[in-house]
């Protein structure tokens, strides 16, 4: 079995979510999909920074995504006031600091996220208001996906799919906002 087949379920449900439907239809607004960068951002910010200190993106540089996240935002939020930072936000953060000294554990992290949207965020990104800097990488996609293949296995499933219901939960909450 490969890590995808062992996460499938958490996948399926993330994406069944009310508001991961309107991404992936692009049926969202600017303000909607600025909320979701907003909670996107910190969450990238600290896995990346934690992944990098271990080397995880060595030969990937391309795959990081934080600035571009608060790039997207930027252009998109026109209010004073920030949107509102989920609480899934913060237990996602959390759940990071305990982790933070394990490689193993964070490169599940990056499999989840960055392979998402190298996948899936490239079919929604076309259907998104913006820039969607996002969603665009520097180098073959294909290439780049390999690459994150090259460093993952199955014994990161348990993580994986942690990551999984961290999605799957701030998709709830953006739903519920």
């Amino acid at each position: 079995m490969s890590l995808k087949d062992l996460t499938i379920e958490e996948h399926k449900n993330a994406e069944k979510q009310e508001f991961a439907r309107k991404l992936i239809k692009g049926d969202i607004t600017d303000k909607e999909y600025a909320t979701y960068l907003y909670n996107q951002f910190p969450q990238y910010e600290l896995l990346e920074v934690c992944s990098m200190a271990h080397g995880l993106f060595a030969g990937i540089p391309e795959l990081l995504r934080n600035k571009r996240i608060r790039q997207d935002y930027e252009e998109l939020w026109d209010s004073e006031e920030p949107p509102k930072l989920m609480p899934v936000v913060n237990q996602y953060l959390e759940h990071i600091m305990k982790i933070k000294d394990d490689p193993h554990k964070l490169m599940a992290h990056v499999y989840v996220r960055h392979m998402g949207d190298l996948s899936g965020g490239q079919m929604i990104a076309r259907k998104l208001p913006g820039s969607k800097l996002y969603y665009q990488f520097d180098g073959d996609v294909s290439q780049i996906k390999e690459k994150i293949r090259e460093k993952v296995d199955d014994s990161m499933a348990e993580e994986a799919k942690l990551c999984f219901n961290f999605a799957t939960s701030l998709f709830q909450q953006l739903a519920e906002y």
